[in-house]
């Protein structure tokens, strides 16, 4: 991998994107290689949970312009049809829990990436920008769609509209972020979370993402019906069993992931 690290020890993958001196900004072949570590992650089965983050001072600054206007950069159809939307579809179907760990600033499909994941941590210096209404593009990379369901539909088009910068703290109060952490806390506090996600019953937690994927599209009758068909799944794993017998010897539970 030439564009980012990727590292898995203790049942955690760690997508590092590393282009620092373009605060981290996609070109064609970091796109590419954040497909594959995300593909390598799906399959392995030692993996239990996804961290995805950046190098120096930045998460993502999203497209990286100067691939766009080179005279051999591919147009705007290409970069999201292969680029970015590979990526968001990944990171929704992938039935392992992924944390965005929000090191810097997160602008354009960087943000729309860090809201696409499961759990979405940020520093306290950390910033979120839908920067695409400034060179006169819509937000893409489900922006569009996500954006809107965790914000409502007010705050999401006055992002989108005017292209305001949006701090840490504000996300987490206005919910477009599970929480913001002391910069010195930082690193600590993402460690822990995935740690404690890599052990924890990923199959379940895999079932329960599909679920609220699902609720968005779903009708009340159609989710109750889903939730049933789900945990008769879930409670036909080796998890729920090996939970229930610790529960009833009184023990931490050692869960698999199966």
């Amino acid at each position: 991998m030439e564009h980012i690290n990727f590292t898995i020890e203790e049942g955690v993958a760690t997508i590092q994107l590393n282009r620092p001196n373009v605060y981290n900004s996609f070109n064609r072949a970091m796109a590419l290689e954040v497909q594959s570590a995300l593909d390598q992650s799906a399959e392995n089965e030692e993996v239990r949970c996804i961290c995805l983050t950046g190098t120096g001072k930045a998460f993502s600054a999203g497209q990286d312009l100067q691939e766009i206007v080179a005279e051999d950069g591919p147009d705007l159809p290409i970069i999201l049809q292969e680029h970015y939307n590979p990526i968001i579809e990944r990171i929704v179907k992938i039935e392992k829990p992924i944390v965005a760990a929000i090191n810097g600033v997160a602008a354009g499909a960087g943000a729309n990436i860090a809201l696409a994941c499961d759990i979405t941590i940020a520093k306290f210096s950390a910033t979120f920008i839908q920067a695409f209404s400034k060179i006169g593009l819509i937000p893409d990379s489900a922006g569009t769609y996500f954006l809107p369901r965790i914000v409502g539909r007010g705050k999401a088009m006055a992002l989108a509209m005017l292209g305001d910068k949006v701090t840490a703290e504000d996300a987490e109060k206005m919910g477009m972020i599970y929480k913001v952490v002391s910069d010195e806390m930082f690193d600590e506090e993402i460690q822990k979370v995935c740690a404690k996600l890599a052990k924890m019953p990923t199959y379940g937690l895999g079932l329960t993402k599909r679920a609220i994927n699902q609720s968005f599209s779903n009708n009340v009758f159609q989710q109750l019906a889903l939730e049933d068909e789900l945990q008769t799944k879930a409670g036909m794993s080796e998890d729920y069993g090996e939970g229930v017998r610790a529960f009833l010897e009184k023990r931490k539970p050692e869960f698999k992931g199966k």
